[in-house]
């Protein structure tokens, strides 16, 4: 069987929290990447470098600097792994400048698969996600629908250790199957 072409997955974080949990879920995607999967590359794209969006900070056609080494590794990647809170039922400020700055002429989100995780106090976090989804319709980004990923961080036993990192087996395994489908949508799009 021949092997499957590596694909790219750009992951974003939409907390700027130092023990995120959402955090956490892309750093244990980024380790079983490496440990347990053969043809994904996943690597951390911070967003906290990015100004507001201010279309005044355009000059010329050019972007700032970090905007510019922003829209260059989304463009450079192939799928996108989004980890979102909820706040007041939709994703974060930070991410949403994010993905606003993404957007800005030439779009550098279109026709990439993605995917969502959402760490949250309860499972009532949907809003964000689906939110996330809606505005991947504008801007040509294309979500997997399943698995769906939302991790109860309050949830007896402990899902997270006190930095954050992800520690239940069982939501690794959920959390494996959904780079599995991620991957497989990044080739199905990709004609591979």
């Amino acid at each position: 069987m021949e092997a499957k072409p590596p694909i790219k997955v750009a992951a974003l974080c939409g907390s700027l929290r130092k023990r995120s949990y959402n955090c956490g879920l892309l750093r244990s995607a980024i380790e079983l990447s490496k440990e347990s999967m053969e043809g994904v590359e996943i690597e951390y794209i911070d967003i906290s470098p990015l100004p507001m969006l201010n279309t005044d900070l355009e000059v010329n056609g050019t972007f700032p600097t970090a905007v510019q080494a922003f829209r260059t590794k989304i463009l450079e990647a192939d799928s996108i792994l989004f980890a979102s809170p909820e706040y007041n039922y939709s994703v974060t400020a930070p991410l949403k400048n994010a993905i606003d700055w993404g957007s800005r002429p030439p779009n550098v989100w279109a026709d990439k698969a993605a995917a969502v995780v959402t760490a949250a106090y309860d499972l009532s976090a949907g809003g964000a996600q689906y939110h996330l989804r809606q505005i991947g319709v504008y801007i040509d980004l294309h979500f997997i629908n399943k698995p769906e990923i939302f991790v109860n961080a309050y949830q007896t036993p402990a899902k997270f250790d006190r930095d954050g990192n992800l520690i239940d087996e069982a939501v690794k395994e959920k959390l494996k199957e959904l780079l599995l489908a991620l991957q497989a949508f990044t080739l199905q799009l990709k004609g591979k």
